[in-house]
């Protein structure tokens, strides 16, 4: 498996996410931010960090459901953790339906909506594109 920017994998990127139900109406132009993970030649999951001065938002973390069991989602957010302490986010936020046991076991707590910086706030995944009932999780990523 390998780790890379996702800058040439636009389409790959949005069939994941797609496929998983998650938003693709707001994804930036360019990728910049966002990783791929490669398994055999072919796209097997992505994962994208927007950034918000020290504050950094964790999204469209997804893995193709063939190629779940890999470890692929762990190397990515790791990889999405990187990214965001090399661009100075000191806490990561996420919003998540059906993930939060697996990201409270990679260090995540559990917090409210109003706890979250208003930069953040104010993006799409939290204006509008992920509901109200989503979890909300935070890392601090400077300890």
């Amino acid at each position: 498996m390998e780790i890379s920017g996702a800058i040439d994998y636009q389409a790959d990127v949005e069939a994941i996410l797609a496929a998983e139900k998650l938003p693709v109406s707001d994804l930036p132009a360019s990728l910049d931010n966002f990783l791929v993970a490669k398994l055999d030649d072919r796209i097997a999951g992505t994962a994208g960090l927007e950034v918000y001065g020290e504050y950094g938002l964790l999204r469209s973390l997804a893995v193709e459901p063939a190629s779940r069991g890999n470890g692929i989602a762990g190397e990515l957010l790791k990889g999405v953790e990187e990214l965001a302490q090399g661009k100075r986010v000191k806490t990561l936020y996420l919003l998540t339906e059906t993930a939060p046991g697996y990201f409270s076991r990679k260090g995540y707590l559990t917090i409210g909506r109003a706890n979250v910086p208003a930069e953040v706030q104010q993006s799409s995944e939290f204006s509008f594109v992920c509901p109200q009932s989503a979890i909300v999780m935070m890392k601090n990523l400077s300890a």
